[in-house]
């Protein structure tokens, strides 16, 4: 049954310059799906910004499993709709930053796959020529199968999390406290970053995860995942690029997965890359194609009968 919801939220940004950023986002999204045990794919539009989005609402429940997916093509790519046809997932959406210019490619910090570590956390990240130590964000599945968030690391093969990010600022670094980290024990974890809400508030650690002077700050098309206190798994889409989606500001994606009550989210890799696969199709179009570029990693919803 479709139900029609209109959703004001309301944000307010403090020290934001950007005068196009939306603090109340006039959001109607409707229910045009109801896929297998109770999971829920919601349509948004708000014509004044404008954007377009999707949002997956999956239940927490023992039939509903999430994974991190890796490519095994030689180039360490392929696109979210094989993704699908290759595991069978209900719903797949693109995952971590990755380099696009090796042969094969590699994954942008922490890549790990059933107990595999694939790729182990870039510890510090150069920006105008300046070297910040970095504990970037992460989406984490514990061996129960919930999701968790966090700033992660590694050390050795081991997996550490921190409950705050490093104290990070442009032309500032700050300083790696492996003290206050925590052993996260995971059999798939992911970095992206940044961070958009933790307990429960937006938090946007951009600059503590140096993403600050990159494309990820500025308007983008958009991916995110999220889970609410009761660990339903929230994941999003939005559209840029095009004349009747623009795209949108992290803080404007905060506000969307606070819609749909999240008590953490975390922005995925964006832009070109954003897809949303239900049912081995193509939801969105990326940048405004029908097409879908080839990532390195994904994150797949897996719904028993």
């Amino acid at each position: 049954m479709l139900k029609n919801l209109l959703v004001i939220f309301t944000f307010v940004l403090i020290s934001c310059n950007r005068s196009d950023i939306h603090v109340a986002i006039n959001m109607k999204w409707k229910i045009i799906s109801d896929l297998p045990n109770n999971i829920i794919l919601y349509q948004g539009y708000d014509q004044q910004i404008p954007i377009r989005a999707w949002t997956v609402v999956v239940p927490n429940k023992k039939k509903n499993k999430v994974k991190v997916l890796v490519s095994n093509d030689s180039d360490g790519l392929d696109t979210p709709g094989n993704f699908a046809k290759a595991t069978n997932a209900l719903v797949v959406i693109n995952g971590g930053y990755f380099s696009s210019g090796q042969h094969p490619t590699h994954h942008v910090g922490l890549l790990k796959s059933d107990n595999i570590l694939h790729e182990p956390a870039s510890s510090t990240v150069i920006r105008d020529n300046i070297r910040y130590n970095v504990t970037r964000g992460a989406l984490g599945i514990l061996n129960n199968g919930d999701i968790d968030i966090g700033w992660a690391s590694t050390k050795g093969d081991s997996i550490l999390v921190w409950n705050k990010p490093i104290n990070n600022r442009p032309g500032k670094p700050g300083i790696s406290d492996f003290g206050n980290a925590k052993f996260w024990d995971v059999i798939d974890a992911m970095h992206a970053g940044p961070i958009l809400i933790s307990d429960g508030k937006i938090n946007i650690t951009s600059e503590e995860e140096v993403f600050f002077n990159t494309p990820v700050d500025g308007v983008q098309p958009r991916s995110a995942i999220g889970y609410r206190l009761n660990g339903d798994i929230v994941i999003i889409v939005v559209d840029g690029r095009q004349v009747d989606s623009r795209g949108v500001y992290l803080e404007e994606l905060a506000i969307l997965m606070s819609q749909f009550n999240c008590h953490e989210a975390l922005n995925l890799d964006g832009g070109g890359s954003s897809a949303l696969i239900i049912d081995k199709k193509l939801i969105n179009r990326p940048i405004g194609l029908n097409t879908q570029r080839e990532v390195m990693s994904s994150i797949a919803i897996f719904s028993e009968n």
